[in-house]
């Protein structure tokens, strides 16, 4: 851990909405500074007001595009937007690979908008805990909408999942063929879909294929499996041209439904619960992944080269750790 920081002068400097201390209270998250969680702390009380979203999809579907888009859309509203742009994690130095600044190009030049590139590090969904955190440092900041724009290749996307208010699934006219592989991944996640580049050939075929899916996957669903009075929120579907801003609007007016629909049936109450405890969840193994660093870091070398198998080594160590 680095060296420590005052978190209550830096708490109040965020709450006070100044991009500088922002940015660097996310930094102290992602380095895990002495007093990082208590600057986090101080600040819980002052999350849940933002929207998030979450914006997820294979390579190339212009996930980037269509985050600056709905940005703008939001700006145009006098609403403020912070974005947590995800990437994969470089095996080499454990940055960011993609950039996702760079590509939202003048967006990040706007007073409203704060940006922010993280790497995943290595989370199954492309989310590390350092983001989630980084979310409610800009909600505590007082931004409106929070978007968390993540990479998805179809594996088990249940960070996103569980981290948004709501979650759009990315795709493009290309991705038909491969519709029915994602099923398992991403498919589950969704909330909505957003068919990107859609003026490309095969944009309507993969709406009625995803439709399809969707009508079986619901047939399927337990009866009120939804929170509240069993009233299903079936999934929409919208076309855009995001490099255009074609379709934006729907898509603004469709995430607006489902909160809405998630207000209305206690279903924003129960994922927010839920996220709550991910988070509690993660800074215990947290605790526990440092504490076992520690003791790794102090192990004797009558143990590391006691020619034990590895299993009975971690043993004698986990016995240290209780």
């Amino acid at each position: 851990m680095r060296a420590g920081f005052d978190p209550g002068a830096l708490a109040d400097r965020i709450a006070g909405g100044e991009p500088l201390a922002l940015a660097r209270g996310i930094s102290h998250v992602e380095n895990e500074s002495v007093g990082f969680e208590a600057l986090l702390e101080r600040l819980d009380g002052r999350t849940g007001r933002a929207r998030r979203i979450g914006i997820t999809g294979p390579p190339g579907a212009g996930k980037s595009t269509l985050t600056a888009a709905l940005a703008r859309h939001y700006l145009d509203q006098s609403l403020k937007v912070g974005i947590v742009a995800v990437d994969p994690t470089s095996p080499f130095t454990g940055g960011a690979l993609l950039g996702d600044r760079i590509r939202m190009g003048e967006l990040s030049t706007e007073p409203g908008v704060f940006i922010r590139s993280m790497a995943s590090r290595g989370s199954l969904g492309g989310l590390a805990t350092a983001t989630r955190e980084a979310a409610d440092l800009m909600d505590a900041a007082g931004y409106d909408r929070v978007i968390l724009e993540t990479l998805g290749v179809g594996q088990a996307e249940l960070d996103i999942a569980v981290s948004a208010d709501t979650t759009a699934v990315v795709l493009v006219p290309e991705s038909g063929d491969g519709v029915q592989a994602m099923k398992a991944g991403l498919m589950e996640v969704a909330d909505l879909f957003v068919i990107n580049k859609s003026d490309r050939p095969g944009a309507d075929r993969l709406e009625k294929e995803i439709a399809i899916i969707m009508s079986i996957r619901f047939a399927n669903r337990t009866p009120g499996a939804a929170a509240g009075a069993g009233v299903d929120w079936r999934m929409p579907i919208t076309q855009t041209v995001a490099s255009e801003a074609r379709g934006v609007e729907e898509f603004a007016e469709r995430l607006d439904q489902h909160f809405e629909w998630l207000t209305s049936t206690g279903e924003l109450e129960a994922r927010r619960r839920a996220a709550r405890l991910r988070r509690a969840h993660d800074a215990l193994l947290r605790r526990s992944h440092r504490d076992a660093e520690r003791v790794w870091q102090a192990a004797s070398a009558e143990i590391l080269d006691s020619g034990a198998s590895p299993y009975a080594i971690a043993r004698r160590l986990y016995e240290e750790l209780e």
